[in-house]
């Protein structure tokens, strides 16, 4: 059974340097977070590198394996490659502070860090936006290019708004 706990790495007591660990994750990692996903049948592996120093720690998380997405064009479902890598520092502080991407700061007094976030939003971002199957045919796409809708040139203003922006240019 899938526990948002099997996703902790205790750092307390091991010795400064590289130390390994794998986690291998599938469908049921994703519906802990309970969000609607936009893949399915993932087969995914996390390998993951905890570079230990005296006052801080460094994570490098290797995510790769498939899901399966749904084609936007011929809503074929097909299985997607995923290759994606993070990596963040965890310092440590009075309190837990995640604002910034690259640093974490924990507090003082943790003793192990819990890694499932990073993989869901790793995992989250290198989905495509555009899915499209590599069965799609480049006739199809050449179709899709020639009927989709054009954006429009903005670079000319509407003469009736032109007073307006000689006032803002006098401010």
């Amino acid at each position: 059974m899938e526990d948002i706990r099997n996703y902790k790495i205790k750092f307390a007591g091991l010795k400064n340097g590289k130390h390994n660990f794998d986690f291998d994750i599938e469908q049921e990692f994703f519906q802990l977070f309970g969000a609607e996903q936009e893949f399915d049948h993932a087969k995914l592996k996390a390998d993951v590198t905890l570079d230990k120093h005296t006052t801080f720690l460094e994570f490098k998380i290797k995510i790769s394996g498939t899901v399966d997405l749904v084609c936007d064009i011929s809503s074929e479902e097909f299985e997607y490659p995923l290759n994606t890598e993070i990596e963040i520092q965890v310092k440590f502080g009075d309190t837990f502070n995640d604002d910034n991407d690259e640093i974490i700061i924990i507090p003082h007094n943790e003793m192990d860090f819990n890694i499932a976030q990073l993989i869901y939003e790793a995992v989250s971002l290198a989905i495509p936006m555009k899915k499209i199957s590599p069965n799609v045919s480049e006739e199809s796409l050449q179709l899709l290019e020639q009927y989709s809708p054009k954006e429009k040139d903005t670079s000319e203003i509407d003469p009736r708004w032109s007073a307006l922006q000689q006032l803002k240019d006098k401010e």
